[in-house]
């Protein structure tokens, strides 16, 4: 169990110092010649993202199995460029790539990794913000599991054409009546039961060290709507996040609103402690690092309806850890007026959100919801 702060500090500043010599010295630890660890090779994308997919297996590493356990971590531009010393054999290999790959490329690549450890098992943890599953098709026959943060409830979704890649890019490119291309990603019949999910922002260091503290007590909120919202972007993500930022702009003269400009994460949380309600509307995927941020701040978080999503720790639950709202943020302005004049209800709701992620750690449910994943794997 996580109980110990000082112990998970510790173990926080180890992996931050291994990060750092794999990232920015580019030295990379051999496995050891001798002994039965399973080796393990997470080849991975330096992206912030990416990495908190990671973070929970290096985090857990011994407590993954009964068996002894060897984890690595690859860059992938230095398999790529086959500059690293894990020539040898390979037990699990766990594969991030960017999501621009074509499907010639990811194939290419898979056929390198495949002839270099033709043993290996291999996992490919996808760590995109949308949930679509591009690349289903090509990976089918070549991987063991799929390790994706997020999913849509009802598979069925994911064999219909789209505007755009994904059901956001759908759902917003006909509402704004804009031109995309439309995409129907093949999902072979075999592909879904390799389908595992895993975590996904919550194991950022800085989100995992909060949820760990008390629930922030603050009756005394000054800011009523936090809201900094990022606008530009492809032109369906411009016309969602304008719809955001012009709904709480027409709140601003009754509410005391913070939306304007950006701020660095320290002054970010400052202010989330201080809020009442943190708006957190979609990015480029459904889970955002928003979502975390208001609930470890103790501020309730206003979302667009995730009832279609399913992710791990399942933190969406309606009117219980988050106000779901209407995609067209019809019943925007009651729900605020309702929670702002509740302060009552408003607590009780941010307290779940903090004590429900609270829990996953202090109860390790990582590696409960983890099992199926890895028993998969042999571990």
């Amino acid at each position: 169990m996580i109980t110990n702060r000082f112990v998970v500090g510790l173990k926080l500043f180890k992996l931050q110092c291994r990060k750092a010599v794999v990232s920015k010295i580019g030295l990379l630890t051999p496995f050891f010649k001798y002994g039965n660890a399973k080796r393990i090779l997470f080849i991975t994308e330096a992206n912030p993202i990416a990495q908190t997919q990671i973070f929970p297996f290096l985090f857990y590493d011994q407590a993954l199995s009964k068996q002894p356990l060897a984890l690595r971590e690859l860059p992938l531009d230095r398999f790529k460029s086959n500059n690293h010393p894990y020539q040898g054999h390979l037990d699990i290999i766990f594969l991030q790539t960017w999501f621009d790959y074509t499907n010639d490329e990811m194939s290419a690549l898979i056929a390198s990794i495949k002839q270099k450890w033709p043993q290996a098992k291999l996992v490919y943890a996808d760590w995109f913000a949308n949930t679509d599953l591009r690349y289903a098709e090509v990976l089918d026959k070549h991987i063991d599991a799929y390790l994706k943060k997020t999913i849509v409830k009802d598979f069925n979704q994911y064999l219909r054409p789209t505007l755009g890649h994904t059901l956001l890019t759908d759902y917003y490119n006909r509402l704004f009546f804009l031109e995309d291309n439309e995409f129907n990603f093949k999902i072979p019949e075999s592909f879904q039961e390799k389908i595992f999910i895993g975590s996904s922002f919550v194991f950022a260091d800085y989100l995992l060290k909060r949820f760990l503290l008390p629930f922030p007590e603050n009756e005394n909120r000054s800011i009523d709507i936090h809201a900094r919202l990022a606008i530009s972007g492809t032109p369906w993500y411009q016309g969602m996040r304008q719809q955001c930022f012009d709904k709480v702009q027409n709140c601003a003269s009754k509410n005391k609103l913070v939306s304007q400009d950006r701020v660095s994460n320290d002054v970010f949380l400052e202010e989330l402690l201080d809020s009442k309600i943190c708006f957190s509307p979609f990015g480029y995927g459904e889970v955002c690092w928003r979502d975390f941020e208001g609930m470890c701040t103790g501020s309730l978080v206003f979302k667009q309806d995730m009832s279609h999503a399913i992710c791990s720790p399942d933190i969406f639950i309606p009117y219980e850890t988050y106000i779901p709202l209407a995609y067209d943020l019809s019943d925007f302005d009651e729900k605020l007026d309702y929670y702002l004049t509740n302060p009552a209800e408003r607590t009780r709701i941010a307290r779940n959100a903090f004590q429900r992620i609270h829990s996953y750690f202090i109860n390790d449910e990582f590696l409960q919801d983890m099992r199926p994943f890895l028993e998969s794997l042999d571990l």
